[in-house]
């Protein structure tokens, strides 16, 4: 794979700095983005999404104290995805991305799977 690799995370997110550090060690280059400072649009959580082969639900934070409240027997996925926009701590984390790969990474091993 010749394709760029990049990893959106939450610093203080322990699974994504081992995610980090398996990246760091593989000596790949990498682009890093925090997306509570640099926030991803809805198409870009869409996109991100399609690439993981997964419905927003699957993404979804099911114990985040946010996403009790949700009732998702209704909630459209256009609605959740603009929920996980609007509060990032609804988003499974981290996900890596290469190509048109990506992969949740918990354990963060997975992020072997683009490498």
């Amino acid at each position: 794979m010749n394709d760029e690799i990049t990893i959106y995370q939450k610093p203080t997110c322990s699974k994504c700095r081992g995610t980090l550090a398996i990246l760091d060690d593989s000596g790949q280059d990498y682009k890093s983005v925090n997306y509570y400072e640099t926030p991803l649009s809805v198409d870009k959580l869409r996109e991100l999404i399609k690439k993981l082969g997964l419905s927003a639900r699957d993404v979804l934070r099911k114990d985040e104290s946010a996403a009790r409240n949700l009732d998702l027997s209704t909630i459209s996925e256009d609605a959740l995805i603009q929920r996980m926009v609007d509060n990032p701590d609804l988003m499974q984390r981290p996900i890596v991305v290469r190509g048109d790969k990506a992969r949740i990474c918990r354990p963060p091993e997975n992020v072997r799977d683009l490498l």
